[in-house]
């Protein structure tokens, strides 16, 4: 890093830390009137450069002073040192405007206000060509008001909230005591990313929720940043890379010589289950990074979650990178499937300086129950371990049972004690290193290419009736209609605990793909949609209900749940379900484990009615493989779900592994291939 700049900085931090301003400006400030002649000058075109002040400042509230200067017209306004705070409410940003913060100035977030949830020091929404230069200056709020009444509980109160911006510079300002984060990339307009951001010579101090949040941007730059201290609600990274949407983007996004540290969580923080393989390929890079102190680990990446278009794709490289410290392992890969995005970590250096963890590991890969896909696609190249105790270099907690770590290669430099060893990564070394239970496997059941029919060959709407059950976050029901059918069904929006929600918007995807918007259901309603089928085959209803539940109320076809996402996640739901098994099956399986500590009992029963596997309360994964042997006539068996004899009973998941991953409550309404 440059001298000057963090000179300045470490300056601007002392002083906001300490509360003092230089003695020059300790006499309290008087109101300023302003400059209405220069005001006039800015407004007529005249002037293109104007002082803040010229519109007065008033010291216990200058938001309208400050607002007025910003949307004059003025091409850059100057932010005066006025030896006293710019004490203000949320300050919106226009286009086309260079602010610059003069030295030793401070703007802040007037007391009492910012009751809002997403209230912000400074919003730039929806602009470009806006830059905000301040080396020496502070922006701050005031994070510890927040966080008690008459305070709403939020974690949205950011210093500088950019969404959908473009061609946005951030220079040298300290960002400070904010209700969310430093800085929050979000989106306001959907499929409008943020693009072309700088940020440089920062400090993001003592943040609640992170100190930069990334949702979504394109040609991004951070460098000689610094994200410290972060605490008060997860995920409290130093940065977190975070979308919320598959539309989202983390394309170009590149960080040069910043550090992170003494953060409650996570220094740099890349969680991307939202992004699929139908999102835009990531591409993410990090050089000369440092995560340092006690953040709680220095680095931890989360790649996927089931879903019908797979794992993001793309790179994200860490080149001589400093992943030192923290009290878990310097380095996390959670559910990270070898087909997703590539990692590749260069002449990176992994520091374990304590003693008191020697079972913990350097490295740590992870899955979750819910996975299903072998784990891997990772190089370690020419990197060192720098370690006090003896400990372990690598571990595979494997929770979901039966998946190997693949594709992940390199050398590390092991220093420990004055002795340096090499180690190199074999494929017969990552079996070693697995923990976990070991499932019988079977092959994804392809059922795009296949043709499908009802069960009952002669079916009427009045037949189909369904026993509503409730299905969490994410669901796709699968329905069958013949060409020029008229289809109708319906949905019912529920509420789990206390959670806010929306509207579920909801489209059906014809047999060939095509995206059809049918409208949507409201919070806590039914409704009833209908399209008409434009040719005979499955048509896919996909949903997302956040973190509430959905049901299927009734439909006018044959409609079952879809597992071909990998999983059906199904919440509260108890009784008989049903599901098809194809003639000449030799064996499939039936996979069901509860979410967290959470529990189901369930038991399977065969086409004779006969149970033949029970378990009385699953939380960790469970299989049952069948074997009905070689019948030459597909059969439905049947799947009981139970409250469980002991833990909390909600969300749990199902897998239907080596057959038609689809699911009803009704044997009448089950879907099966057909030649």
């Amino acid at each position: 890093m440059r001298s000057r700049p963090m000179a300045s900085m470490w300056l601007a931090t002392v002083l906001f830390v300490s509360g003092r301003i230089p003695a020059v400006g300790q006499e309290r400030a008087k109101e300023v009137a302003g400059n209405p002649a220069a005001v006039q000058k800015v407004r007529s075109g005249r002037l293109t450069e104007a002082k803040a002040s010229w519109w007065g400042f008033d010291p216990v509230d200058a938001t309208e002073a400050l607002q007025a200067a910003l949307d004059s017209g003025a091409r850059r306004v100057v932010v005066e040192n006025m030896r006293r705070p710019w004490i203000v409410r949320p300050i919106q940003v226009p286009s086309d405007i260079e602010i610059v913060f003069e030295k030793g100035a401070v703007v802040e977030a007037k007391r009492g206000e910012f009751k809002g949830s997403n209230d912000s020091l400074f919003n730039i929404i929806l602009r470009r060509n806006v830059s905000l230069i301040g080396y020496g200056a502070v922006l701050r709020m005031h994070r510890a008001d927040y966080d008690r009444p008459p305070y709403a509980k939020a974690e949205w109160r950011h210093v500088l909230n950019i969404k959908s911006s473009q061609n946005v510079k951030i220079y040298g300002l300290t960002l400070a005591e904010s209700g969310g984060d430093g800085i929050y990339l979000g989106t306001a307009k959907q499929g409008a990313t943020n693009k072309n951001i700088h940020i440089k010579d920062v400090v993001c101090d003592r943040n609640y929720r992170q100190g930069i949040s990334v949702i979504t941007a394109e040609d991004l730059l951070i460098e000689d940043t610094v994200m410290k201290d972060t605490a008060g609600t997860p995920p409290a990274a130093g940065i977190d890379f975070e979308p919320n949407y598959a539309a989202e983007k983390l394309v170009r996004c590149v960080m040069r010589r910043c550090v992170v540290e003494d953060n409650a969580g996570v220094g740099y923080a890349f969680y991307l289950p939202n992004l699929t393989g139908a999102s835009e390929p990531i591409s993410i890079r990090l050089e000369q990074c440092i995560a340092r102190g006690s953040n709680r680990s220095a680095f931890a990446f989360t790649l996927a979650r089931p879903n019908p278009d797979g794992p993001a794709r793309g790179l994200a490289e860490f080149i001589d990178c400093t992943f030192d410290g923290g009290s878990g392992p310097a380095v996390t890969i959670r559910s990270k499937p070898a087909a997703g995005c590539r990692l590749r970590f260069v002449r990176c250096r992994f520091i374990r300086p304590d003693a008191d963890r020697p079972t913990t590991p350097v490295i740590q890969f992870l899955t979750r129950a819910n996975e299903t896909e072998d784990q891997g696609n990772v190089s370690f190249e020419d990197c060192v371990v720098e370690d006090a105790v003896e400990r372990p270099l690598m571990k595979f907690n494997d929770w979901a049972g039966g998946f190997r770590l693949i594709d992940v290669t390199g050398t590390f430099i092991v220093r420990r004690n004055g002795m340096e060893t090499r180690h190199v990564i074999t494929p017969k070394w990552l079996d070693a290193i697995r923990f976990g239970q070991t499932f019988k496997r079977f092959p994804r059941y392809e059922t795009k290419n296949k043709r499908w029919a009802p069960i009952l060959e002669d079916w009427s709407s009045a037949g189909l009736q369904l026993r509503p059950f409730s299905l969490r976050h994410e669901a796709t029901f699968v329905l069958y209609a013949r060409r020029s059918d008229r289809v109708r069904f319906t949905l019912r929006s529920l509420q789990v605990g206390k959670y806010s929600g929306r509207p579920i918007e909801v489209t059906v995807v014809t047999p060939r793909g095509k995206r059809l918007r049918l409208g949507r259901v409201p919070f806590q309603q039914e409704a009833t949609l209908c399209f008409e089928a434009s040719e005979t085959g499955l048509y896919r209803v996909p949903v997302d209900c956040g973190a509430n539940k959905v049901q299927l109320v009734s439909a006018s076809h044959p409609a079952c749940v879809s597992g071909e996402s990998g999983r059906i996640r199904l919440i509260g739901a108890t009784g008989d379900f049903y599901f098809y098994v194809p003639a000449d099956t030799k064996e499939f399986g039936v996979r069901i484990f509860g979410e967290g500590q959470e529990a189901v009992g369930a038991a399977v029963f065969d086409p004779d009615g006969k149970q033949v596997w029970s378990r009385p309360a699953i939380t960790s994964p469970e299989q049952f493989v069948g074997q009905p042997g070689r019948v030459h006539q597909g059969k439905v068996w049947r799947i009981q779900f139970r409250r469980p004899t002991t833990g909390p009973m909600e969300d749990f998941y199902l897998q239907l592994q080596g057959i038609p991953p689809f699911l009803s409550s009704s044997p009448k309404t089950l879907l099966k291939p057909v030649p």
